[in-house]
């Protein structure tokens, strides 16, 4: 019935734009209904919790699950979340978690100490691919987890460990439930796509309801959530929530304008639009920040994919010389980037930590001017000469590449026109071709079949231990060369020590000089090679209140709720 009324909704949002009177009527009803409708741009891929490593599966089932400590939005300190307290042993390699009393799980079942333990005893089991184990692993060795009883978890560590608090923050999981599931060898198949959504049991402010794909999720008001607010009143405060899938992003451009949703992240280009015509449509647009991810070029140092049968491809020796990689850097013109493909609406990226996390980020790194000149010297210097208008390596063989991103974002496709149009300057032929996100997935973990990708990544949240499965030499998202059994360059054996040492000190202000040392090899030495960030803004109705978004999301979400105009 619910999807029954957003098809005729839209068919009469279509007849109001058509006859040109203005749309109010749906979002009055979305306020009546106290459901807040958003999109999302993709599927999830499963909606097991422990093994979600795209942003679609994690939004799909954020707000299904809960974890013993919470972020705090605005602060960036970690806070109680099923975890009420904790205590630091003197010598730091131990802490004692007391969970609240009373918290149930949506199938009525009490949650207990041996939940948190079940759900670490998975993270921690190799049969089961997950990216928490990297981040919770300390120096090759698990956390070690006793429960004296129902309501206490005590954590023992192999030595102190700094990013405990913001890295416990693990989706708990039923053991009542899942136990048997992963006792019988079938932890990895539970709680894919195709689980009936009412099946899914956890502890988060809204229950899933309803999942077609390619379509909509819906959600319903969790009424046992723990969390009330100041004067013991129940939330969440909305009764439920509908993402509707939409993979154009013009599409949600439009839909946003028609009142279809409440909540919308624009693109660059339109922001100046939303902002002249905020009164009409009784929104509101703001700037958040700058983005905490990493938008970045990255080319394949995988002997996986360039080493077959003893023939050692040339590929592998252009994307592992340092000099190569700089002309790459240099020919990537930044500010052509944020004036034509960000409207403006971006600054230059220099390393791997965004500006927006002020403790961690490196102030003193200095970027690879655009200078198409100074990349045709290095290659150059480097052997790298041009042959009849064709760049060609030391031994003659012409510098080709392939060069992907993933469909359907426009900026993405601009800048890698971009890249190819500078390269093609330099004597470089580049074959672009652009691939459904799912596909651009498989090669990136699975097959290794590619040359050179522009890629996002999420910035790990504020904790820069977050990004271990990433940074590590052994880490399945060390994306040039993951999984390697014992690091394949002195400098990634640092970035390895570099993380451990930065664990290990507890002192905040003394353990930022690992990070930016980490930043510094990552710009010298490019596996990465930085782009720009992007400027956010959220538009949002009117209607909404106590809605409070931040780079790292939103602030005490459960408060968040509709009115009526």
């Amino acid at each position: 019935m619910a999807r029954r009324c957003i098809q005729v909704a839209s068919v009469a949002i279509a007849l109001l734009i058509a006859s040109g009177c203005r749309v109010q009527r749906v979002s009055n009803e979305h306020a009546k209904q106290h459901i807040l409708y958003q999109a999302s741009l993709g599927d999830p891929r499963t909606f097991n919790p422990i093994l979600v490593t795209d942003s679609s599966s994690g939004d799909a089932i954020g707000d299904v699950f809960d974890s013993i400590v919470r972020l705090n939005e605005l602060t960036t300190l970690p806070e109680p979340g099923l975890a009420e307290s904790w205590e630091i042993a003197p010598d730091q390699k131990s802490i004692t978690f007391h969970l609240r009393h009373g918290v149930k799980w949506m199938d009525g079942a009490p949650f207990t100490s041996h939940d948190v333990a079940f759900t670490m005893q998975v993270v921690y089991d190799q049969r089961i691919l997950n990216s928490t184990r990297s981040v919770l692993t300390i120096d090759g060795k698990p956390i070690e987890v006793e429960t004296p009883d129902d309501y206490t978890v005590v954590m023992h560590l192999p030595r102190p460990f700094a990013p405990l608090l913001y890295s416990i923050g693990v989706s708990i999981i039923p053991a009542h439930i899942l136990e048997p599931v992963y006792k019988a060898g079938r932890f990895n198949q539970v709680w894919n796509v195709n689980t009936p959504p009412k099946e899914l049991v956890g502890l988060g402010p809204f229950r899933m309801t309803n999942y077609v794909p390619s379509q909509l999720l819906q959600y319903a008001a969790n009424p046992d959530f723990w969390m009330h607010d100041e004067n013991g009143g129940a939330l969440p405060r909305l009764h439920g929530e509908d993402t509707l899938i939409v993979s154009d992003p013009n599409a949600q451009y439009l839909k946003f304008r028609a009142g279809q949703f409440d909540v919308y992240n624009p693109r660059p280009e339109e922001v100046v639009t939303l902002k002249e015509d905020a009164k009409e449509l009784n929104i509101t647009v703001t700037e958040i920040g700058i983005d905490t991810g990493e938008l970045f070029f990255c080319f394949n140092r995988n002997p996986v994919h360039y080493v077959v049968n003893g023939r050692r491809d040339p590929k592998l020796d252009w994307f592992t010389d340092r000099n190569f990689l700089r002309a790459m850097a240099h020919a990537i013109d930044k500010q052509g980037i944020i004036d034509l493909c960000f409207h403006g609406l971006a600054v230059p990226a220099y390393g791997m930590i965004s500006p927006a996390n002020k403790l961690f980020y490196d102030p003193h790194l200095t970027d690879y001017d655009y200078n198409l000149k100074q990349s045709a010297e290095l290659l150059e210097a480097a052997g790298y000469h041009m042959v009849n208008g064709v760049r060609v390596d030391p031994h003659g063989n012409p510098i080709v590449f392939n060069l992907t991103t993933n469909t359907g974002v426009a900026v993405r496709d601009q800048m890698c026109a971009m890249f190819k149009q500078d390269l093609a300057s330099l004597g470089i032929k580049v074959n672009y071709r652009p691939l459904e996100f799912t596909t651009l997935v498989q090669k990136l973990d699975n097959n290794f079949d590619w040359d050179c990708v522009l890629i996002g990544f999420g910035g790990g949240g504020v904790e820069p231990n977050n990004g271990a499965n990433f940074l590590r030499s052994s880490g399945d998202l060390h994306i040039w060369d993951p999984d390697q059994k014992t690091p394949a360059t002195p400098w990634e054996a640092e970035i390895d020590k570099l993380l451990e040492q930065g664990t290990a000190e507890m002192d905040v202000q003394k353990r930022v000089p690992y990070y930016w040392k980490i930043q510094e090899i990552l710009h010298d030495e490019l596996p990465i090679i930085e782009t720009v960030r992007q400027l956010r803004f959220t538009a949002y109705r009117n209607t909404l209140r106590d809605f409070h978004p931040t780079v790292w999301g939103v602030y005490r979400r459960e408060y968040l709720d509709i009115v009526p105009d």
